[in-house]
């Protein structure tokens, strides 16, 4: 026969402080001293009390739980920043529900529709896309949206981003620095705001020189198709082939390289220069030393958890943003350096 479940009153008795009190040291974000809270936190151990989270929210309304949805965690940008997102959350005291998905907005909007079931705060959503509908869902229900690392031309949606636009930029300026004639470039996935921003920065850099792109794949941000990219645009005639290329993220620049040098045997910067995007770990292994652009990863998540808590606390005031934080190129030796330019130092 199961025992009478414990209640908040008896806990409150024998800690001996007030039934709010015991309220307060397990709501997330209230005000409680360290005495009061060890007192109850014990008391609760010794009955075997377990507060019921999701009923209290739903009396007062408010879940303290944030959607978060994925389309991939294969590129080492996503597990090391989502862990930043979630912590930077938790301390706002709020409960972090992971959602995963594929990038396409139709398979978005299923999730999105099970999400709005748990009745959240608010809802983070990492590289993926959207409908408009859905997004008027979301703001008919009140439920603020934030876009990470991605942007849409949706009406009321925040987004925060790098500066994609400036780093193809620079990334192309470095490149013709270096002397380079045959430039290429290796697309993400062409439905991402991230791929077209960050090739329409290079292009338009590289046009202002009086040059274009010599030679472009699509490797849609996943390794294996980045190889087979790599290998039709390499595995050709030296006089056909590019002497630099820009892979749109670090996660294909790495099997990139790989093919450039293993199965084709070229050498890095000699033959080929190679410039990613993003500079996850292992972009400064010896093994790659990857020139890359630095994604400001910490900046990101502050600017996110930042916007959100505000359309969260303040609906009324709040107005929807497009956040741009600008990174630097840094250099190391898998491309050629232009003189003069520092070796192994963030730049710009």
């Amino acid at each position: 026969m199961m025992a009478d479940k414990v209640t908040s009153l008896q806990v409150a008795q024998r800690a001996g402080v007030s039934q709010s009190a015991v309220s307060r040291v397990f709501t997330p974000g209230a005000s409680v001293s360290k005495k009061t809270a060890a007192k109850v936190r014990d008391a609760a151990k010794d009955l075997g009390y377990r507060p019921n989270v999701l009923a209290r929210a739903m009396v007062k309304g408010k879940s303290r739980i944030i959607g978060l949805v994925v389309a991939y965690l294969e590129n080492f940008f996503y597990p090391e920043t989502l862990e930043k997102l979630s912590n930077a959350l938790q301390e706002q005291g709020y409960h972090v529900l992971v959602f995963m998905t594929k990038q396409t907005a139709q398979n978005v909007d299923g999730v999105m529709e099970e999400i709005l079931d748990y009745q959240v705060d608010g809802i983070v959503m990492a590289s993926v896309a959207m409908s408009s509908d859905i997004a008027m869902r979301c703001q008919q229900a009140g439920v603020p949206i934030v876009l990470f690392n991605r942007s849409q031309d949706i009406d009321g949606i925040t987004s925060v981003t790098s500066d994609n636009y400036a780093g193809g930029r620079k990334i192309a300026e470095f490149l013709l620095a270096g002397g380079h004639e045959r430039i290429a470039y290796i697309a993400g996935w062409e439905g991402a705001s991230t791929q077209r921003d960050r090739e329409a920065g290079f292009r338009m850099a590289l046009q202002e020189a009086g040059r274009d792109i010599f030679s472009r794949a699509v490797g849609e941000f996943n390794s294996d198709k980045a190889r087979d990219a790599a290998r039709r645009m390499f595995d050709v005639a030296p006089d056909q082939r590019p002497d630099a290329v820009f892979v749109a993220n670090d996660h294909m620049a790495f099997a990139v390289m790989d093919v450039i040098r293993h199965d084709l045997g070229l050498r890095v910067p000699e033959d080929v220069s190679l410039v990613g995007y993003d500079d996850v770990p292992p972009a400064a292994w010896r093994g790659y030393d990857l020139t890359t652009m630095r994604q400001r990863a910490n900046t990101m998540v502050e600017e996110t958890v930042d916007v959100l808590m505000e359309h969260i606390q303040s609906p009324e005031t709040a107005c929807p943003r497009r956040v741009a934080i600008d990174g630097p190129l840094v250099v190391r030796s898998s491309a050629r350096i232009p003189t003069g330019w520092p070796s192994n130092k963030s730049t710009r």
